[in-house]
């Protein structure tokens, strides 16, 4: 993907960096369903380990493959799973456009995680790591917001510690 950013396409980086905080904050305020409507459709998310991507290894620990798998997996979390309440606090730093294929922004940024458990206050990070996104613009030029066609976390430790829960 070349990279052609000239100054117009501020708006682009302040939607694609709005986006990007919007689905922090979302899970931060426990309003996780709304990321269900931040990726497209057919979009992907995915949780992987540096080590399995850096080595092409494809096991995830998290691979939602369309925003409605991901909505069922935010159901079932909040109807069938017991577990420790607890909240997450996300700490998100360095959006960066990379790369642009038409409507497509190869999207980069730094991410940490901290748990929180509600009966306890004990906090804990429990996820370090670099989002590759691939966002769509498309709906920009109609007044409409851009969605995650692809958002992956791809996190430093080679497991993480917990259950994952919540999605990051």
């Amino acid at each position: 993907m070349a990279l052609n950013m000239t100054l117009n396409n501020e708006a682009h980086f302040r939607a694609v960096e709005n986006l990007v905080f919007e689905w922090a904050r979302a899970i931060d305020e426990n309003r996780v369903e709304d990321v269900c409507n931040l990726l497209a459709p057919a979009g992907r998310y995915t949780v992987i380990s540096r080590f399995n991507q850096d080595r092409g290894l494809p096991l995830a620990i998290m691979d939602s493959r369309s925003a409605d798998q991901l909505r069922d997996r935010i159901m079932s979390m909040r109807i069938a799973n017991v577990y420790e309440p607890q909240h997450y606090r996300h700490i998100v730093s360095g959006v960066q456009i990379v790369g642009k294929d038409g409507h497509l922004l190869q999207v980069r940024s730094n991410y940490m995680v901290v748990r929180t458990m509600d009966l306890t206050g004990d906090m804990k990070i429990i996820s370090v790591g670099q989002c590759q996104d691939l966002v769509d613009i498309s709906a920009l030029s109609a007044g409409g917001e851009p969605v995650f066609q692809e958002r992956k976390f791809v996190f430093d430790s080679r497991v993480i510690e917990t259950l994952l829960i919540i999605p990051l």
